[in-house]
């Protein structure tokens, strides 16, 4: 390996650094979209860059990029990076481990290799968890051109601001900034906590991420009729909350059928008025499905989604399902991910092909350059907590690797 641990152990400190910024009170983190932590976070994250040699440029939806120029002009950019914003009061490693990484790895290279051929670029993606706006990979979205800023009029968060407003405030969304969209790109490589358990179980060092699971996301409305909770007989309700319920057990009896990989949540619900002598008249729920196969994923949501009608008809509950959210599933590059796995392997460096449960923005890449995507562990599978924990030897690993693999591509040019 051309990176020694000793030098990429330095992360640890840069991700410390960082999670100063949008700090909580029980010891997790929160920047959101546009927030001040945000853009304290990106200046922060802007001035390392600099510091370390790098090019530095926002574009217009606040990406920020720092670029080391290849020798070989017209040669497509290896880009690298994650997301800079966060779950409310989430950890310190989501997302941040990936720019911590890319800069640590791009650093080093600069510096014990000077000028690649082909240019490299780190990026912290603006958004990418949806957790103030009701959608996700706003970054990674603009660049691949799945977005485009012209819908930010439409989007709004629950305190009534557009996303449109928020950008603007914070300084972007200006049309004399650079555009987002990216025709440019030769790969793209993500580094990311795993969140989940398997590589703690299996004592794997570096999850070699092999898909990327499709998600469908849903909101879920379930209207009955508000009554008194004393006063009407069971059989004369139109019980809200009783329906959703039977909606949400037959949900996981089904997805239990369905077995591994697939798995269904509702992750949050409203009741209306949520009076305790009140019969609910309205709930609102989250419907999230998850699966590596479109195939199947399409075919358990349109079965569910049917169940769910059959319940509300049965019950004379009116039943709206407005979907939030279909993201295909997205297999990553296979020579990219060949190459990641002689690296581990070549490096003494324990590994496993795996696939990812959660959503990255390397998912938004796919459709546009060969992408690859790699896992350190995560302690217990905590993540979106306080609780998240990465230990430092696994942090450097992910870095080393990481670096090797982005000499290959920029310094090499073995993309084919």
């Amino acid at each position: 390996m051309r990176m020694t641990m000793e030098q990429a152990s330095g992360v640890t400190s840069l991700l410390d650094e960082l999670a100063g910024y949008g700090s909580t009170a029980d010891g997790g983190v929160t920047r959101l979209l546009y927030s001040q932590s945000w853009k304290d976070a990106q200046s922060f994250l802007a001035a390392k860059m600099s510091a370390a040699g790098l090019e530095v440029r926002y574009d217009r939806v606040g990406n920020l990029f720092g670029r080391m120029e290849g020798s070989r002009k017209g040669q497509g950019v290896v880009l690298t990076g994650s997301h800079i914003d966060t779950v409310r009061s989430g950890g310190r490693y989501d997302g941040a481990y990936g720019i911590a990484a890319s800069l640590a790895a791009v650093a080093f290279l600069r510096s014990a290799y000077g000028e690649p051929r082909r240019p490299l670029e780190v990026v912290s993606f603006c958004e990418e968890e949806g957790s103030r706006f009701p959608l996700a990979y706003w970054g990674s979205g603009n660049i691949t051109g799945a977005y485009s800023t012209g819908m930010a009029q439409r989007v709004v968060d629950p305190q009534g601001i557009t996303l449109a407003h928020a950008m603007q405030a914070a300084g972007f969304g200006r049309e004399d900034q650079p555009e987002c969209l990216r025709k440019d790109l030769a790969a793209f490589v993500e580094v990311h906590v795993e969140q989940g358990v398997i590589l703690e179980r299996t004592g794997g060092r570096i999850g070699v991420v092999e898909t990327i699971a499709g998600q469908r996301r849903y909101v879920v409305t379930v209207k009955g009729e508000t009554n008194h909770a004393g006063t009407t007989p069971m059989a004369m309700r139109r019980d809200a909350a009783a329906g959703a319920a039977e909606m949400i057990a037959m949900l996981e009896r089904a997805a239990n059928r369905a077995g591994e990989p697939l798995v269904a949540t509702v992750g949050r619900m409203k009741l209306m008025p949520n009076i305790p002598n009140v019969i609910a008249g309205t709930v609102e729920f989250t419907l999230d499905i998850r699966h590596i196969s479109e195939t199947l994923l399409t075919g358990f949501s349109d079965a569910v989604i049917g169940s769910f009608h059959s319940v509300a008809e049965r019950r004379g509950l009116e039943l709206d399902v407005h979907a939030a959210l279909q993201a295909r599933p997205a297999p990553m590059d296979p020579v990219l991910t060949g190459r990641l796995e002689k690296i581990c392997s070549d490096g003494g460096i324990s590994y496993r092909r795996m696939m990812s449960g959660a959503g990255h923005d390397g998912q938004m890449f796919v459709n546009c350059c060969p992408t690859a995507m790699l896992f350190v562990p995560s302690k217990g599978g905590v993540s979106h907590s306080p609780e998240e924990y990465t230990a430092a030897e696994d942090l450097a690993y992910g870095v080393v690797v990481l670096a090797e693999m982005l000499y290959d591509l920029a310094y090499e040019e073995t993309l084919t």
